[in-house]
């Protein structure tokens, strides 16, 4: 009972087809847990990079050797990519009956493994909701974080317990929701990090020092204050009908940054729409302020 993971008997043997940044850090948490990681593929020089940081002594082999060697197959490849990967392992008869065969994929859920299924393959779709950087904090990350599970009924305990194997939470998402729910994800973190990205190059054109400094304060603040509260934590500007302020804003953005102007618009004119909705944006100011934002938008 207190032997050390590396110590126990292996459950599974476990493969990655793509070593991006997600595969290989979901084989080094699969081996934190007792499996054994034993081959690895990827193409590019940060791809043998990362396979052998996280996954040292792995064998690095083409796709079909991958298959060949693991009852646990992590398909890590871009959205775009899946369904062709799963169609040629397929026809080339790389699939065996009983594998376990895994996408991290949000946007996709099992259908898109169909050609594998009829090989005999044991679909399951597990897409962690984690920003990846490729190095070994992203196994520490694993802890506490949300998978978006999609499997058949017969298998939701297993892909369930994967998941939790992995250190993460399982939350089971419908096939037909799939695209919307990844739509959503996508939205929060990817659009933060441009909407960060922007305000810090704004600020340094402003000439403060350290904004990453003066950033992380106030926006750890508002990403609390959002998930706490939703539309009840807005706060600024736009909220409180400020239209002279947001004129000034657009404005200056035109003058030295013009090309973040369109994103400033369409945000400000999201949030007073959803400020309106939840009675925190006065009627009376409204006027004023989407007026400044329609005029800004006819430039």
């Amino acid at each position: 009972m207190n032997a050390q993971p590396e110590t126990r008997p292996a459950r599974l043997t476990v493969g990655v087809v793509g070593a991006g940044r997600v595969g290989p850090a979901l084989a080094a948490a699969l081996k934190l847990a007792g499996h054994r990681p034993v081959a690895v593929s990827g193409v590019s020089d940060a791809s043998v990079r990362r396979a052998a940081t996280l996954l040292p002594d792995v064998p690095l082999v083409p796709p079909a050797e991958v298959l060949a060697a693991a009852d646990l197959v992590l398909l890590t490849v871009p959205d775009d990519a899946l369904p062709g990967l799963v169609e040629g392992l397929a026809e080339t008869g790389a699939i065996r009956p009983g594998q376990l065969l895994v996408h991290t994929s949000g946007r996709y859920g099992t259908d898109v493994l169909a050609p594998a299924t009829r090989a005999g393959a044991l679909p399951l779709a597990l897409h962690p909701a984690m920003t990846f950087t490729g190095t070994a904090v992203d196994v520490q990350r694993l802890a506490g974080c949300s998978f978006g599970v999609t499997a058949p009924e017969e298998l939701r305990l297993a892909a369930e317990a994967l998941v939790i194997e992995m250190g993460g939470e399982p939350e089971w998402i419908e096939e037909q929701n799939r695209p919307l729910y990844h739509a959503a994800l996508a939205l929060g973190a990817n659009h933060l990090v441009t909407l960060v990205a922007q305000s810090m190059e704004l600020l340094r054109l402003a000439g403060v020092a350290a904004p990453d400094r003066m950033l992380g304060p106030l926006l750890g603040a508002a990403l609390d204050n959002a998930l706490r509260s939703g539309d009840a934590a807005l706060t600024g500007p736009v909220a409180r009908g400020d239209a002279g302020t947001v004129a000034a804003h657009v404005a200056e953005l035109r003058k030295h940054a013009p090309g973040t102007v369109a994103g400033y618009l369409a945000m400000a004119r999201t949030t007073a729409d959803r400020a309106l909705a939840h009675g925190l944006l006065k009627p009376e100011l409204a006027e004023d302020l989407l007026g400044v934002l329609a005029d800004g938008e006819n430039r």
